[in-house]
């Protein structure tokens, strides 16, 4: 029995296409503030500039995972592999790591507080929409 093509909706183009435009903001700030670039670090005091500095590699390494494993899912995603699930899967790993040593590890008064916890609030929804919707893709064939 021949197999049909599965058509895939516009709507799967317009979450890839954001997603990869989300997760490509994190790599600019990951990259920005490895690089210790004035551009960005600028905007902090000293004490704030010491603290991103302070992470042990792990941390940096894991923070690394969360990161580029979104963009990887994002592009992997828009071009239909089922990796996609994968590469969300190691960005939830980073960043279970690097939430909980923010939340054990004290920041800078300008750093911490509800501001925080409401953005890495929302890169938590996001990653997990993400994932679930890269299964979703895949269940309907979307993705293969």
């Amino acid at each position: 029995m021949a197999s049909r093509a599965v058509k895939v909706p516009a709507s799967f183009w317009v979450i890839a296409a954001l997603s990869l435009v989300w997760n490509a903001y994190g790599a600019f700030d990951y990259t920005m503030t490895q690089l210790d670039a004035e551009a960005l670090m600028g905007n902090f005091s000293a004490a704030e500039r010491a603290y991103f500095t302070s992470f042990p590699a792990w941390h940096t390494a894991f923070w690394a995972l969360g990161v580029w494993g979104s963009v990887a899912g994002s592009i992997l995603l828009l071009a239909r592999s089922r990796w996609a699930i994968a590469g969300f899967l190691v960005s939830i790993a980073g960043l279970l790591v690097t939430t909980i040593y923010a939340a054990i590890k004290p920041m800078p008064a300008g750093l911490g507080g509800p501001g925080y916890w409401a953005v890495n609030a929302v890169i938590w929804i996001i990653l997990l929409s993400l994932l679930a919707y890269s299964r979703k893709a895949l269940a309907r064939g979307y993705i293969a």
